[in-house]
């Protein structure tokens, strides 16, 4: 005899899922088949980017080497610099002019960042906020050029198309050929403390120094590329950037007393830095203790010093970078340790004022080494010599070997939880952009997700490794629910200027999903494979969002094309439920056995029926006239014959012995209903609990959505009897609504506050209580008796 596992849902596992087969013809379109293939959206694979999406053996990309002369004006706040871009055709074509990005242009008064931009609510505005809008219109934002000339120093056209510069070439530059730009240029240097920008600088009254981190400084090689040709969309603010690699030699002239850190290494510590803080800047680069290069004394003393004490020029040499970043001051702290990276060491370095004291020597320069080490195990190992955190007025900014982060604690030296989190995971979001789109050089400007969102799923990691319980605000499922219902928003797939509710677009959501594809679809072997295959393969290359969809799908086996549909292509969001549970159980075909069980259904149900309950003592008819009875009075349709007893034994005896053994098998088939409320697909996992106390989860894979993606029905054959099932248990889906997750349906459980409200004062008590107020003033010798008196009405122009 066949032996059946005790209640266990693996039969179930065996079964198809009931689907309405109506549905499909009368709901539903072909078009709206969450389980379409993508090919027909993505673009089509060629010998440059594969259909397994890795770069193919006709893969190119451009390349721009640079040597840069900026001098820092300390009292204009401006930037004066020369320089020498190495242009490398590398592409199949021929070019006949070039781009450059001017982004300071970004900051004129006729930017299309300033004429675009909608009017903010004027019914109330902090203080703040008018103070940047006044800032921003009367600053002389904007890139001074100069001069563009060739490498023979002969004159080229340019024409300047606002954030934008095309020059152009007296002769076409062909593949495989070079060619030299020298460019001269000036600007002033934003406050980055009044307008909202990626660098600028920050003044401090009290000691008359200023911080500044200059970024997006010079003029830069736009990008050429095999999927859109010349990347020179306007800057608007939003959608950065997407660059060429190359080698920098950067000469930065300063005044005397700055201490000054940059994108790749310092050349000249001789030439810039005093004996002792060389010897420490040694001492640092052999041990993975912190060591002070600048301690807080000297940072201090250094606050003093005239800005006409002469200038020291600093040197930094930079290979195979993107951008290039800097920041200077007077009020720097240094601090710095060395990171085994995988066998080499990475010098970690924090620069920041004594303002930032103690949260930054606590936990800056930790938090750097932190990152490299998680980012390098899920992608691939950290290629470059430094990794700095800069503090300034720039909340959080990434460029090449350097970042800006700007929490800091209160005046007093104390700071909050969420000060202090908010520092660690700002650097280590900006640090961890050096793998995204630093090193994997996605386009920004078309795709803010394929960095910000990439590169937010990593945070997340690196978090939950610091400590326990640490408090991430993204990556959860259970915290992009609220979002993910909303109504104003669009699709991940969309250009970076035109998103909605930004942070959670481009940031928190694509998070989010590549967290429930690890955990949920995939399972955190195959993701991890898959992920670390796409970082390395587009390595110091310039991946779309295409190749990271088909590479994740080449790698795990897993066709992934509903998911990146739903998750990135649509505003739908998740929300399934449990409809209802129905119990079937096998007919035994005894008829003792069967009309057994429906007398028992029937008893029950008359008895239950409160008619017949409250008609039970009304005297009948037939018990006053008993000849009105006839057999049917006596009769019951529930008393088994003998004609139905030989009909059962003929059947058995008709059975295999197998059959038989099904007959009398005495399972529960449960069928739970499921409806996709939401629209987006989804694996659906049930927790089901039995009557004894047991538990199984139950975990099915979005495909049981395939012919009907609004309804489907799941069989659960189980000994014991269901007690509660519970859709997504673990909050590991972000389902918006669990009030239909449960069967039976729970309570929501919530707490409400009592309060009592406050009858506010009228006009005319309001202006009594200030004028006894005043009264009170005058009585004391509070108020001034020699200004001029107030004959009005008291509070006159408060209302």
């Amino acid at each position: 005899m066949k032996k059946w596992p005790h209640r266990s849902l693996l039969p179930a596992l065996l079964l198809g899922a009931c689907v309405c087969p109506t549905a499909w013809t009368q709901d539903l379109t072909y078009e709206a088949d969450p389980f379409r293939q993508l090919e027909e959206i993505l673009p089509t694979p060629t010998e440059v980017r594969l259909a397994s999406g890795k770069p193919g053996p006709k893969y190119w990309q451009q390349r721009a080497d640079y040597v840069i002369s900026v001098t820092l004006d300390d009292q204009r706040q401006r930037l004066r610099g020369e320089e020498v871009i190495t242009y490398h055709n590398r592409s199949p074509h021929e070019l006949n002019y070039l781009w450059v990005q001017l982004d300071q242009n970004r900051f004129r008064p006729d930017s299309d960042s300033m004429m675009a931009a909608a009017a903010p609510p004027m019914e109330r505005l902090s203080y703040r906020a008018l103070r940047s809008m006044l800032d921003r219109a009367a600053f002389e934002g904007g890139c001074d050029i100069k001069s563009v000339a060739d490498g023979d120093d002969q004159p080229l056209d340019h024409t300047i198309v606002r954030t934008m510069m095309r020059v152009d070439l007296p002769e076409p530059l062909a593949p495989g050929q070079s060619t030299v730009l020298k460019i001269a240029w000036e600007h002033n240097i934003v406050d980055a403390k009044s307008q909202r920008a990626r660098g600028g600088y920050e003044f401090f009254e009290e000691d008359g120094n200023y911080i500044y981190e200059i970024a997006q400084w010079f003029p830069r090689m736009a990008a050429y590329t095999d999927y859109t040709g010349w990347q020179n969309k306007q800057f608007l603010g939003s959608g950065e950037f997407t660059l060429e690699f190359g080698d920098y030699e950067v000469e930065i002239t300063a005044p005397a007393g700055h201490i000054v850190s940059a994108t790749g290494e310092l050349q000249n510590p001789e030439e810039v830095l005093t004996e002792q803080q060389r010897e420490r800047l040694a001492a640092a680069r052999g041990s993975d203790d912190i060591h002070f290069i600048v301690t807080p004394e000297e940072a201090k003393a250094n606050e003093t010093r005239k800005p006409d004490e002469g200038t020291k020029t600093w040197r930094f040499s930079a290979t195979n970078v993107r951008d290039f970043a800097w920041a200077s001051s007077r009020k720097f702290i240094w601090d710095a340790l060395a990171h085994d990276n995988q066998g080499d060491d990475v010098l970690c370095m924090s620069f920041y004022p004594n303002e930032a004291e103690p949260l930054w020597s606590k936990y800056s320069t930790r938090a750097i080494a932190h990152t490299l080490d998680v980012y390098s195990r899920y992608t691939f190992k950290y290629p470059y010599p430094t990794a700095i955190s800069v503090n300034g007025p720039v909340y959080g900014m990434e460029y090449p070997m350097i970042c800006f982060n700007g929490p800091r604690p209160e005046e007093d030296g104390t700071y909050s939880l969420r000060t202090k989190a908010g520092l660690i995971s700002v650097i280590i979001h900006e640090v961890g952009h050096n793998y995204f789109p630093m090193i994997v050089n996605s386009d920004e400007r078309q795709w803010t997700w394929m960095d910000e969102g990439v590169n937010t799923f990593l945070q997340f990691l690196a978090e939950a490794e610091w400590e326990e319980k640490y408090p991430s605000s993204r990556g959860q499922p259970r915290r992009i629910t609220g979002y993910m219902a909303s109504s104003r928003q669009v699709p991940i797939m969309t250009n970076s200027e035109s998103l909605l509710q930004f942070g959670n677009n481009a940031y928190a959501k694509p998070a989010t999903a590549l967290v429930v594809l690890r955990e949920t679809v995939l399972g955190r072997e195959l993701f991890d494979f898959a992920f670390r295959e796409y970082a390395r393969q587009w390595e110091f290359k310039r991946p779309e969002p295409a190749d990271l969809f088909r590479i994740m799908e080449d790698a795990s086996g897993v066709d992934l094309d509903w998911f990146w549909r739903g998750w990135f292509y649509t505003t739908k969001h998740v929300d399934l439920g449990i409809k209802s549970l129905r119990l079937y159980e096998i007919d035994t075909r005894d008829p003792g056995v069967e009309k057994r069980i429906k007398k028992e259904e029937r008893a029950d149900e008359e008895g239950r029926d409160i008619t017949s309950r409250r008609n039970a003592d009304i005297e009948k008819l037939v018990e006053r006239f008993p000849h009105l009875k006839d057999f049917y009075n006596d009769y019951d349709p529930l008393d088994v014959t003998k004609g139905e007893r030989r009909e059962y034994e003929k059947l058995l005896e008709g059975l295999e012995e197998e059959e038989r053994d099904l007959l009398s098998l005495r399972k529960k088939f449960y069928v739970v209903d499921l409806q996709n409320v939401g629209g987006l697909v989804m694996p659906v996992i049930l927790r089901v609990t039995f009557s004894d106390g047991g538990r199984e989860t139950l975990r099915l894979p979005a495909e049981i959505w395939r012919q009907n993606p609004k309804a489907v029905s799941r069989l659960i054959i189980t000994d014991q009897e269901i007690q509660t099932i519970e859709l997504d248990p673990d909050l590991e889906s972000a389902d918006t609504d669990r009030q239909n997750n449960t069967w039976p349906p729970k309570p929501v459980e919530s707490r409400f506050q009592l309060f009592k409200r406050d009858k506010p004062k009228n006009p005319m008590q309001r202006a009594i209580a200030e004028g006894r107020r005043d009264s009170e003033k005058d009585a004391k010798g509070g108020a001034a008796s020699d200004g001029p008196s107030s004959d009005g009405p008291a509070g006159d122009g408060e209302e």
